[in-house]
C-alpha cells in the first residue's frame, strides 16, 4: 500500500517535469504527507493541468467526508471491478506528484519507517484515479486514490504491494482519455524497476503526521536506528 509519502521540490520544476499548468499559488513542499491531505495532482492534456484533491478518494454514493478510513489505495488486480473504482478508471485518471513514499519492514514486534526515492533523486508520478463529489450543499470536493501493484525485489522484504510509478511515457498514456480500455490501461499498472529505486531506514519521527520538516526524512545512521 502507500499511505505516507512526500513531495518538495519547488512547483517551477514540476511544472516543467510534469508538463501541467499550476493556476494555485497556495503549493507547501511537504515532508510527511498523509491520507485526507490536500495532495498535488496533474489532471487532462494539451495542457494538463495541476492542482489540488482530497488524498481518500469520496464515491458520488458517499453520505459525508468524514467517516471510516479513507479510500487512499486502489489495487491494480481488482480495479476494473470494484463500482467504487471502475468508472474512474474508464474517466478519471491523475498523476500523484512525490518524490519520496514510506513504508514501515517490521523486524520482529518493531516497525521500521523505509523511505523509498528514485536512484535519480527526482521527483516523480504515482498512477492515480479520481472522483468530484458534492456535498449537501453542493460544494464540489475532488478526491483521489493511489494505485497500488505488487512489489518489486527491491522493496518486498519491506512490504508487498508498493505505489504505481508512472515513467514519463506512461504518464502520457495514463492522462489520454480517449483510453478507456481495462487491459490497456492495466499494462502500465506494474512494478517499478528495482534497479531506479533506492531504500532507506529513516527516524520514527515520520510516525506522526504533526512532524513535517527535513528530520523526517533524513537517514538513520547505521547502529542508531
Amino acid at each position: 500500500m502507500c499511505g505516507r509519502y512526500s513531495l518538495i521540490a519547488a512547483i517551477g520544476g514540476l511544472e516543467g517535469l510534469f508538463d501541467f499548468v499550476f493556476g494555485d499559488t497556495d503549493y507547501t513542499p511537504s515532508y510527511n504527507i498523509a491520507p485526507t491531505q490536500r495532495v498535488l495532482t496533474v489532471v487532462g492534456a494539451a495542457p494538463r493541468r495541476g492542482g489540488f484533491m482530497r488524498w481518500g478518494l469520496l464515491p458520488r454514493w458517499a453520505k459525508r467526508v468524514t467517516g471510516g478510513r479513507p479510500i487512499i489505495n486502489a489495487r491494480a488486480e481488482t480495479i476494473a471491478e470494484k463500482p467504487t473504482f471502475r468508472d474512474a478508471l474508464r474517466q478519471r485518471r491523475c498523476l500523484v506528484l512525490a518524490d519520496g513514499f514510506y513504508e514501515w519492514q517490521r523486524t520482529g514486534p518493531a516497525r521500521r519507517p523505509m523511505r523509498v526515492v528514485l536512484r535519480s533523486g527526482a521527483p516523480f508520478a504515482f498512477a492515480g484515479i479520481w472522483s468530484m463529489w458534492r456535498d449537501p450543499d453542493g460544494n464540489a470536493i475532488p478526491s483521489c486514490a493511489i494505485v497500488t501493484t505488487t512489489a518489486n525485489d527491491l522493496l518486498r522484504p519491506v512490504h508487498p504491494r508498493m505505489p504505481v510509478i508512472l515513467p514519463q511515457d506512461r504518464a502520457a498514456f495514463w492522462l489520454d482519455r480517449s483510453v478507456k480500455d481495462p487491459a490497456a490501461l492495466a499494462s502500465v499498472l506494474t512494478p517499478y524497476p528495482a534497479d531506479k529505486l533506492a531504500v532507506y531506514e529513516v527516524a520514527p519521527l515520520v510516525n506522526s503526521v504533526a512532524n513535517d520538516t527535513p528530520a523526517v526524512i533524513a537517514p538513520v545512521a547505521e547502529g542508531n536506528g
